[in-house]
């Protein structure tokens, strides 16, 4: 039971935390890896190469030792990772592992500091965090299970279809394998999807958004082929070893980023392949016959642009505005990076709520753009691809 003197302890060591580092999470991952290999067929291994992921813990765990007395201020964080953990199917007993290599990291870097009163703080305030989760979590597996189409653990899907969007994008349909219905979701949600790709060891899960609007019948995804340093183990494989007939392993949608329908004018902000939610937001906006819709899109040039004709024929249909930069050519709208400022006239600037996604650097730039013609932070809304990282 966490009390006021595990607090207390737990906030003394916020100093301790800070000087560790990422380099904290990094031991706790090595550590983990070593004595349960078996959790590399659930963790994303990519980012564990490129760090991504260690510093985004170590951000997650500072934030909970800083927050600890007001733990509301973590909701949404803790929504958005419990939203993400079902993704992977995470189960309680993957807390226990966790937190017991936690608890060892914590010795085995800081031993001089890691007293017992230390140890059993943050023993306390780990089981604390982790119960909040395993229920948060519990309540969705439950939901999903019952629900029309629902299903627990992983589901057999077959490819249906397989087609390319853009250079680097290529969508796959995913009907299920039993032939029954599958479950609903919210415009903006994402998808857990299992498979073992031919060039890699172990099993691994990624999450893609869905890019077509519910139907009850199948998925679409929309895969960004990850080319340089750290190239896509499980993108390439999808495009380049996945083909029409073939079957993968599907957990039920989730994801916190979706359209609230608080039935406000909307604007949708995308850069690359963040295009694709946009894409499940406006077949779905279409259906609805919503009308107060713009559509704000970025890319490096023509090749690159992602779901061009979709997005065309839908606004020429709806009436909708849309907006297009390419970086490298001059055959947008716009040349050179979005910006919101040459646009700001066309925009519901004073109640529109605003939909974003993109790489980080670009959702950064666009929130600020957006500040700075004075749309409130409250009317924005994002979704990170990969790791969470707060704008």
């Amino acid at each position: 039971m966490l009390n006021n003197q595990h607090i207390e302890v737990v906030k003394s060591t916020i100093p301790l935390l800070e000087s560790a580092g990422p380099a904290l999470t990094q031991h706790f991952y090595q550590r983990m890896f070593s004595h349960n290999p078996e959790l590399k067929d659930i963790f994303n291994m990519t980012h564990q190469k490129t760090g991504r992921q260690g510093v985004a813990l170590f951000e997650a765990i500072a934030a909970y030792a800083k927050n600890i007395e007001n733990l509301a201020a973590l909701t949404s964080a803790v929504e958005r990772i419990a939203q993400k953990h079902t993704s992977f199917n995470i189960q309680a007993e993957h807390y226990q592992i966790v937190g017991h290599h936690l608890i060892e990291t914590l010795r085995e870097l800081a031993s001089d500091a890691f007293t017992q009163e230390v140890e059993e703080a943050w023993t306390a305030a780990y089981l604390f965090l982790a119960q909040i989760f395993i229920d948060r979590e519990g309540e969705l597996y439950l939901q999903r299970r019952q629900a029309v189409g629902g299903w627990a653990n992983a589901r057999s899907f077959v490819v249906s279809s397989k087609k390319t969007e853009s250079e680097f994008v290529t969508s796959f349909v995913l009907t299920p394998e039993d032939g029954q219905a599958v479950l609903d979701y919210q415009p903006g949600q994402y998808i857990g999807i299992e498979l073992k790709p031919s060039a890699g060891e172990n099993n691994e899960i990624r999450q893609y958004s869905l890019s077509q609007k519910s139907n009850g019948v199948d998925y679409r995804i929309s895969v960004k082929r990850e080319i340089g340093e750290h190239k896509g183990l499980v993108s390439n494989h999808l495009h380049d070893d996945v083909h029409e007939g073939d079957t993968v392993s599907l957990y039920p949608p989730a994801g916190d980023f979706f359209y609230q329908e608080k039935r406000k004018p909307t604007v949708l902000i995308s850069a690359g392949v963040g295009a694709t939610p946009m894409q499940s937001m406006m077949q779905t906006f279409a259906s609805e016959g919503k009308k107060d819709v713009t559509v704000l899109y970025a890319c490096n040039n023509a090749a690159q642009h992602t779901f061009k004709q979709e997005v065309s024929d839908l606004a020429l249909e709806h009436n909708w505005p849309t907006f297009t930069w390419y970086l490298t050519e001059s055959t947008a709208d716009f040349s050179g990076q979005l910006d919101v400022t040459l646009v700001a006239k066309e925009l519901p600037i004073d109640n529109g709520d605003f939909y974003l996604c993109g790489p980080v650097g670009f959702m950064e730039a666009a929130v600020k753009q957006l500040e700075s013609v004075g749309v409130d932070r409250d009317r924005i809304h994002y979704e990170v691809f990969g790791p969470h990282a707060y704008l």
